[in-house]
């Protein structure tokens, strides 16, 4: 009885949760690579707007420098900031650089996160949106690397978790009503 309840609730969470993938595709002692792959019932364009202008509504609170004493933002263009913000604008934080932009379909950003900064890392971090059928496909992939006596290989499985953690709280606000109208996105410079 145990294992079919497991079934049904492992069923229920595909169909109500979309579809989520996670996946650590390489990893050494002084670098790794992981991919995280959610499915959302909105288009490309609506993920777009949301992915850059509405960060500081779906990025987890608990993975900022100053928690909910802060604001986050994307200026989706090349050489654009990632960048966190205390409430009282003294304490500030470039999490990224922005480096490559298509609007609709590729944000990449450069630079280490979190601790990885600290520690003299650098990365290549890139959400990729394509339409699929009843919505988009957004794929978080994260590259980083660099020397460290610190052996990366033990940090990847947390890192993959909160990479996890962070496409997920797109995904969630992507399917939530008010997100169908995500707005404070900007368009990029023609």
């Amino acid at each position: 009885m145990g294992r079919i309840a497991i079934a049904c609730a492992a069923a229920l969470l595909l169909i109500v949760g979309g579809t989520a993938t996670a996946a650590v595709k390489d990893v050494a002692a002084n670098g790794f690579s992981i991919e995280n792959e959610q499915v959302v019932p909105v288009d490309p364009a609506t993920a777009w707007k949301a992915l850059v202008g509405d960060v500081d509504r779906w990025w987890p609170k608990d993975h900022t420098w100053w928690g909910k004493a802060s604001r986050l933002s994307i200026e989706p263009r090349a050489g654009g900031c990632f960048c966190e913000v205390g409430l009282d604008g003294r304490q500030q934080a470039l999490h990224m650089t922005v480096s490559f932009v298509d609007p609709g379909k590729t944000l990449r950003l450069l630079g280490g996160l979190g601790p990885l900064q600290g520690m003299g890392l650098n990365g290549a971090m890139e959400f990729r949106l394509a339409p699929v059928d009843g919505g988009t496909r957004i794929t978080l992939a994260y590259r980083a690397g660099g020397y460290t006596p610190d052996d990366l290989s033990k940090f990847v499985p947390v890192i993959d978790k909160v990479q996890g953690l962070q496409l997920g709280g797109l995904a969630d606000y992507l399917r939530k009503p008010e997100a169908r109208g995500a707005g404070g996105a900007q368009e990029p410079p023609k």
